[in-house]
């Protein structure tokens, strides 16, 4: 929006700049506003995170974002920013990643820093772009599905794509992600 440094004040006191400002926001396409993204977060969010044993390896801190095209509504891309895990002893995330454990283990209190995200391919329900997500309702994917979706919608995660990144210096790091975004690369094992 363009700005004046002097505004012109019109026969009875009107303000000119003002009288811009109103007409330029009353000329605005509809279609411009529904081609744009929708934006939700950050969501503080908490969960368990599970490993490729299938052990819960990490308690993971986090905020959630959700982005969804208006255009292609069945498909929400889900990220996981400012992340941070604290890890529970027993096999380390990667110790399945070629089928029976290597015996790589991590013990409690290992910490470190995380990021990632994937996509929600989301089927039933009826999208609703004026939905408001509240902390309580949308801090899990199934809370954000249902907040705007609706109670009947059902999603599958990582349809198309995951990616996480998981760092904690000396213990390594670990990269879990579906096979077009590199697979699963790395582990973090031993104690704090």
């Amino acid at each position: 929006m363009r700005k004046f440094k002097t505004p012109v004040v019109l026969a009875g006191g009107a303000i000119l700049v003002a009288a811009l400002i109103v007409t330029m926001a009353l000329i605005v396409p509809r279609s411009f506003a529904a081609r744009s993204t929708l934006h939700y977060g950050p969501i503080a969010s908490t969960s368990p995170d599970s490993g490729t044993c299938g052990n819960n390896w990490a308690n993971d801190t986090f905020n959630r974002f959700f982005t969804i095209d208006p255009n292609n509504p069945n498909t929400v891309i889900e990220e996981f920013k400012q992340g941070t895990f604290v890890t529970v002893a027993g096999p380390s995330p990667a110790a399945c990643q070629n089928g029976p454990s290597n015996g790589n283990t991590v013990a409690d209190g290992v910490t470190g820093k995380l990021e990632g995200s994937f996509d929600i391919a989301v089927t039933g329900g009826t999208f609703n772009p004026n939905a408001v997500c509240a902390p309580s309702t949308c801090d899990t994917t199934a809370g954000f599905i249902a907040t705007v979706y609706g109670p009947h919608a059902s999603y599958n995660t990582g349809a198309t794509y995951f990616v996480f990144h998981y760092s904690a210096g000396h213990n390594g790091q670990w990269k879990n992600a579906s096979a077009n975004r590199g697979g699963n690369d790395g582990d973090i094992t031993g104690a704090p």
